[in-house]
């Protein structure tokens, strides 16, 4: 594997899978010596996978039902 003139390289797939970097995931570097590691970066509290979705879906409902009617029609009444 070579490193790009911009710097970068490709990480194969099947160690993406295993280290569970998938599309956007934050990473970091910890050089010692001349040895580099990559690794996820520790996340801020509140800035995980669950937090982006639900960012994504604040105020994208249109508040047509109240939630008495969401629960009854989750429960099949």
């Amino acid at each position: 594997m070579r490193i790009t003139s911009k710097g970068q390289v490709t990480i194969p797939i099947a160690i993406r899978e295993k280290a569970g970097l998938l599309p956007h995931t934050e990473v970091e570097f910890e050089v010692e010596g001349k040895t580099v590691r990559l690794r996820r970066a520790r996340g801020k509290p509140g800035t995980g996978r669950g937090a982006r979705l639900v960012a994504h879906m604040r105020g994208r409902g249109d508040g047509r039902l109240t939630t008495d009617e969401i629960m009854a029609l989750t429960r099949g009444e």
